[in-house]
C-alpha cells in the first residue's frame, strides 16, 4: 500500500483534497453545486480537443474549464443561474462527443478524465498540481472577508458594494484552476463528490467559517486516504469508494445535525438573519450571526 509507486498517488490526493475542502466550502456555502458539477464535466470537451489537434489534453481542460466557468458567470446575470449552468454542460459534453467522433485513436488520457487514474501518478505531475492548488489557496485567502460575506448575506453585500460584481468572477476562475489541477489525476466523478460531500457534511457540524473549512479538508482528506487504501485492497473503482464515502459523511452529518437540533430546546435554536440563501443548518445560521461583526473588514478586504 506503500510501496514507492504508489508514493506519488498519496502526495497527489493529499494535495487535490485540502484544495477541494477550501474551494468546497464555498461551492457548498454559495449554492453553485451545480456549476462545481458542470465546470468538471465540460471541460472533458476541452481535452477531447485538444487530443483531437495533437495538444497536450491539460490544455485543453484548461481553456475549457476557464471558458465555461467564465461563460456561466456573466451569462447567469441576467438569466437563471440553472438554466444558463445546464445549457453550458451539454454544450460542452455535445462538443466532447462531437471530438472523439472525429478522432482516429482512442485515447485513455481523455477517458480518464472521467473516471480519474490517481494510482498512476507521475513525477513531473506533482510540481504543475502543487502551483495550481497554492494558486487556489492564495487566491481564497485573499479574498475570504468578502466572499464569505458575499456568500452568506448576499443582499446586504450588494447594498454595501462589497465585491458583487467581482467575487462571482474570481470564485469561477478559482473552481476552474481546481478543477484543471484535480481532474487529469482524479476525474471529473471523483472530484465533484470531494468538492460537495466533506463540505456540505461539515456545515451541519461546525458554528464558524474557519471551523467548517478546518474540518471540510480534514473529511476530505480523510476520504481520499480512505479511498486510496480502499481500492488498493479490494479493486474497486476509486471513484466508487469517494463517492460512497462521501454520501456516507454527508448523511451521518445530518444526522448529528437532527439530532442536536431535536434535543435543543425551540427557544434557544437560532434563527435566520435574512439571508437570501436559506439555512441548511443551525451551524450556517451562527456563522450568518458571526459575520455580521466583519461586514467594516469585508468591504476593506474588497477596496
Amino acid at each position: 500500500m506503500f510501496a514507492p509507486y504508489l508514493m506519488n498517488a498519496w502526495i497527489a490526493g493529499t494535495m487535490i483534497a485540502v484544495v477541494a475542502g477550501v474551494v468546497g466550502f464555498f461551492v457548498v456555502l454559495r449554492g453553485s453545486t451545480f456549476l462545481a458539477h458542470a465546470i468538471p464535466h465540460g471541460a472533458f470537451a476541452g481535452a477531447a480537443g485538444a487530443v483531437l489537434i495533437g495538444v497536450d489534453p491539460l490544455v485543453g481542460l484548461g481553456v475549457f474549464a476557464t471558458a465555461g466557468a467564465l461563460a456561466v458567470t456573466f451569462l447567469a446575470r441576467r438569466a437563471r443561474t440553472d438554466v444558463v449552468t445546464a445549457l453550458a454542460l451539454v454544450m460542452m459534453l455535445g462538443l466532447g462527443a462531437l471530438f472523439l467522433s472525429m478522432s482516429t485513436e482512442y485515447s485513455s488520457e481523455v477517458f480518464a478524465l472521467l473516471f480519474g487514474q490517481i494510482l498512476g501518478v507521475s513525477s513531473a505531475e506533482i510540481v504543475p498540481m502543487a502551483l495550481m492548488g497554492a494558486a487556489c489557496l492564495v487566491a481564497l485567502g485573499i479574498f475570504f472577508r468578502p466572499l464569505t460575506f458575499g456568500s452568506v448575506l448576499p443582499d446586504q453585500a450588494a447594498v454595501r458594494g462589497a465585491g458583487t460584481r467581482a467575487m462571482p468572477i474570481l470564485f469561477a476562475l478559482v473552481v476552474a484552476l481546481a478543477t484543471t489541477m484535480s481532474v487529469p489525476i482524479v476525474g471529473a466523478l471523483l472530484m465533484f463528490s470531494l468538492l460537495v460531500g466533506p463540505s456540505a457534511a461539515a456545515r451541519f457540524v461546525t458554528r464558524r467559517p474557519a471551523s467548517a473549512i478546518a474540518l471540510s479538508v480534514c473529511l476530505a482528506v480523510a476520504t481520499v486516504w480512505a479511498s486510496i487504501a480502499l481500492s488498493y485492497l479490494t479493486d474497486w473503482p476509486i471513484g466508487f469508494v469517494v463517492s460512497a464515502i462521501s454520501a456516507l459523511l454527508y448523511a451521518a452529518a445530518r444526522a448529528v445535525a437532527c439530532a442536536a437540533r431535536s434535543r435543543r430546546p425551540a427557544a434557544a435554536r437560532p434563527q435566520p438573519h435574512g439571508s437570501a440563501l436559506p439555512p441548511v443548518s443551525a451551524a450556517e445560521s451562527s456563522a450568518q450571526v458571526t459575520l455580521r461583526g466583519s461586514v467594516v473588514l469585508a468591504e476593506g478586504s474588497d477596496q
